[in-house]
């Protein structure tokens, strides 16, 4: 059962994408004419008109219908033994079209996934969402979930946030999990709802009970930072392991050599910098470089014939050929791919101690991947003796390269209290890093673009659902763009105090940049009120724990003019010079702040000793206003110009 609201808007989906379909094909035939793919909206008036008829007619139906089933409750018929026969096989003719109806939606579901993982290009992807528009015609809910995160995130320019609202509560009323957390995403920043930080709790129990994971990992982020809640890491802990369970499972059953920078080859293997995947392609100049000594492109061959593709179907002898072949040449790759080969017995016995040695060697020369097997061997006693000390230092050696199950297994170890001192802040930071690999970090990519191509308010959607999950770049990204006013979808006097809150959030994440942010808003008062002291608190933190020169130069001009502080010309020199010899982009300024500060206090020295009276004149605020300071220095600069005309002279 759908509710109005919810055909409706599928119907202006589906609207749109044919009509978009149909002006391509007509372009191609008729060139000569500009042919838009927006539809109007009187146009959608009229199909939703015809809809809603369509809809009275049948319920006028179903009443009339229901009117004679009383009628004929009322009179005695006989024969009732073939009545009820007729009835039961009318119901079995109704749950059978009704199962009809299902399947078909399930099966156009299915195509519009398939289609979208293999498009390439904007039309195919719109084809995708032309299935998910007729499944979801058909009561499909997963295809509802994928046109409300259309309408959401603006997806081929479809964003309607009000339509995406009354699609998620429908859909939540279902019992949709996926819905419940973008409900409680919207209820936290208040964008198109009410701003409502226990309504957004609420949503997110409910989504992350559900199993949803971003509800998890925002619940999780929420209880780490105490934000709504209190803080709590043994909560927090929790709800991250969870996530981070799922993906480290992912990466397990991958058992792929993982891809480095080297070649076209490898471009063209995963789909990088505008190449669309191409297996071929990618075998092509990897058998181009291995002929020509490559041990790299050996080595990924013998990758593709391990894990097996269209064009090298899976084949455990060709991959021991290649891995062999690199390994000779002392590749980290191959004798990682030939310690893979033994370890897991896949065209060769089992052979825990061979893959030992295969892995020692790929992990002396730096190979991560080498190290965190190396670790796991050692942790779960595979073919050798437990030992968690060195368990941990393999994971911790391959954890500084970004491995990532190097890092969940130190989590791990940290949650447990294995090998090493229990630590919950420790275990929660580092599956916090393991869950912000998760496939939705794919968001940070359309957000950009959209970003880049003028899409403001779909690129701040999205940036902000990542900030909401934790993500400090993300978090910094979406303050960046509230504080520019490109946005539409909050309101003007909103965007600053929001901002800052993200710019809170990142700076407590340890973005030195965030901080140098929150110290400028209490400066000038931006979402704030004006403050002084908490500004220069800030200014403090970026520049005594990141030395920031930017912090280092506001403090010094704080200093200077007692702002917030006492009044320190000494420190005010000090951190001038600090912020000189942090950053060259500060030379320039502080040479003119410095110059500035020394004649300032030249001529507040000659007005302290008052010689005589005729040096009154120079009592700055009477003669030239409350900003003297800005007439010193463009006396100094005029005086630069001067010096410098008369060198070239």
């Amino acid at each position: 059962m759908k509710p109005l609201s919810l055909l409706i808007e599928i119907l202006i989906i589906l609207g749109v994408t044919i009509k978009t379909i149909k002006a391509e094909e007509h372009s191609k035939r008729q060139k000569e004419r500009n042919v838009t793919t927006q539809v109007s909206v009187n146009e959608i008036k009229q199909y939703l008109s015809h809809i809603l008829e369509q809809r009275t007619s049948s319920s006028v139906i179903n009443k009339r219908e229901n009117l004679e089933k009383k009628n004929q409750r009322k009179i005695r018929i006989k024969g009732i033994q073939n009545k009820d026969i007729l009835k039961r096989n009318k119901n079995n003719l109704q749950k059978q079209a009704e199962k009809n109806f299902t399947d078909e939606g399930d099966q156009l579901f299915k195509m519009g996934i398939k289609v979208l993982q293999q498009s390439k290009s904007q039309k195919q992807k719109e084809e995708a969402y032309l299935l998910f528009a007729k499944a979801a015609d058909m009561g499909n809910l997963k295809a509802m979930e994928k046109m409300a995160d259309a309408l959401l995130f603006g997806n081929f320019g479809m964003q309607n946030i009000t339509a995406a609202i009354q699609l998620y509560e429908s859909l939540a009323k279902e019992g949709s999990c996926k819905a419940q957390n973008a409900l409680g995403f919207l209820s936290s920043y208040g964008i198109g709802m009410e701003y409502d930080q226990a309504k957004a709790l609420t949503y997110y129990t409910f989504g992350s009970a559900g199993g949803n994971m971003m509800s998890q990992m925002i619940l999780g982020y929420r209880y780490l930072s105490g934000i709504n809640v209190l803080q709590n890491c043994e909560v927090a802990l929790s709800y991250y392991k969870k996530v981070a369970d799922y993906i480290a499972d992912t990466f397990e059953k991958s058992e792929g050599v993982p891809v480095e920078k080297v070649s076209l080859g490898q471009l063209h293997l995963i789909g990088r910098k505008g190449l669309d995947q191409d297996y071929y392609k990618a075998l092509h100049y990897f058998l181009k470089a291995a002929k020509a000594g490559s041990a790299n492109a050996m080595a990924f061959i013998g990758k593709m014939y391990l894990e097996g593709n269209a064009a090298a179907p899976q084949n455990n002898a060709t991959a021991f050929k290649y891995f062999s072949m690199a390994a000779s040449k002392g590749n980290a790759i191959g004798l990682h791919g030939l310690g893979l080969l033994y370890f897991y017995g896949k065209g060769v016995p089992v052979n825990y101690a061979e893959a030992l040695i295969y892995f020692q060697k790929a992990a002396e020369k730096g190979w991560p991947d080498a190290q965190f097997q190396l670790g796991f061997m050692y942790y779960s006693g595979s073919g050798i003796q437990k030992d968690y000390k060195l368990a941990f230092k393999y994971f911790y050696l391959a954890s500084q390269s970004g491995q990532p199950l190097a890092i969940y297994y130190l989590a791990k170890m940290y949650a447990t209290g294995t090998g090493v001192v229990r630590s919950c802040r420790t275990a929660v930071e580092l599956y916090k890093g393991v869950c912000e690999l998760g496939h939705w970090a794919e968001k940070f990519l359309t957000a950009y673009f959209a970003y880049k191509d003028g899409d403001i308010d779909s690129s701040l959607v999205q940036y902000a659902l990542l900030a909401e999950m934790g993500y400090e770049v993300a978090q910094s990204n979406s303050a960046f763009i509230l504080e520019s006013k490109k946005a539409n979808i909050f309101e003007k006097e909103k965007m600053y105090p929001v901002a800052l809150l993200l710019w809170n959030r990142a700076a407590i994440q340890g973005n030195a940049f965030a901080r140098v942010k929150i110290g400028d808003y209490h400066y000038y008062g931006y979402g704030t009120n004006k403050d002084y002291q908490t500004a220069a608190t800030h200014y403090s933190i970026a520049a005594d724990k990141y030395h920031n020169a930017q912090a280092m130069f506001n403090l010094a001009y704080m200093y200077e003019h007692g702002l917030g502080i006492a009044k320190d010309i000494h420190l005010a020199r000090r951190l001038y010079d600090m912020a000189a010899q942090r950053s060259p982009d500060a030379h320039i300024p502080v040479l003119f702040a410095l110059m500035k500060l020394e004649t300032t206090h030249l001529l507040r020295d000659i007005l302290f000793f008052n010689f005589t009276t005729r040096w009154n004149w120079l009592k700055s605020d009477n003669t030239v206003g409350p900003h003297w300071d800005l007439f010193v220095i463009s006396l100094i600069v005029a005086g630069l110009i001067l010096l410098l005309r008369n060198h070239h002279g």
